[in-house]
Order: C-alpha cells, then sequence, then structure tokens
C-alpha cells in the first residue's frame, strides 16, 4: 500500500469516526427537577427542539410511556449549541434551554400535552 492510499485511509477513518462522534452526541437528556415528577426532556443539541417523557400508570400493565412533543416555542431554533440545565429548586416542572454560543435562554416545560418554551432571553 502506498503513503498516499494509508493517508488517505487515516483521514476517511478519522472522518468516519468525528461523524460518528457527532451522531452519537445528538441529544441531551435531563429529568425535571421536581422531585414527584417522573419526567424527562430531550433537546437536539444542534437545533434545539425538545420533547420530553415520563412514565405512566396504566391498570394491568407495566405501564406506558407518555410523550411530548414540541409545541410553541419548543420547536427547531436557528442552528447552535444548545444544552439543558435544571434549577435546584424541587418543585420546579422545567428546565433551561441553553444556548451556550450566544448566552440567550429559555423556559421549558409541558403545557397542553406539548413542551412549550419561553422567548429566549439574556
Amino acid at each position: 500500500m502506498t503513503r498516499t492510499a494509508k493517508a488517505a485511509g487515516c483521514a476517511a477513518a478519522l472522518i468516519l469516526a468525528a461523524t460518528a462522534q457527532a451522531w452519537a452526541a445528538s441529544y441531551e437528556f435531563l429529568a425535571a427537577p421536581e422531585t414527584d415528577l417522573n419526567r424527562v426532556y430531550r433537546l437536539d443539541k444542534a437545533t434545539g427542539e425538545m420533547g420530553a417523557c415520563q412514565y405512566g400508570l396504566s391498570e394491568n400493565t407495566v405501564g406506558v410511556t407518555l410523550c411530548y412533543p414540541p409545541g410553541e416555542g419548543g420547536g427547531a431554533q436557528s442552528q447552535s449549541e444548545y444544552a439543558l440545565i435544571a434549577s435546584r429548586h424541587d418543585r420546579e416542572g422545567g428546565v433551561f434551554r441553553v444556548d451556550v454560543r450566544t448566552g440567550t435562554m429559555s423556559i421549558c416545560y409541558v403545557l397542553n400535552q406539548t413542551v412549550v418554551c419561553t422567548p429566549p432571553g439574556k
């Protein structure tokens, strides 16, 4: 194998590894800080799109997973780098969606079967 072929193979492997890392780190998950709420929020780290799921009881079964799609303000935002932060308030059911590039924040929570978020503020 020539040096050029080896270099091309190494470059392709590095690109595949970087792509795999990007795909592996597409979402962030965070439990709601409320101590008696079994809800977990999901964030698309590139678009800021929000979702949430929680456990629901169902008679004579193991239960169901109740999921809430994005609603007002919870859909995709401008392409950036987003993260989730929970307050330490034990009765807070929502979480903060933070754009780490711009420093803006929204509060996101479940309302009427969807995840809604306030307009971003700084």
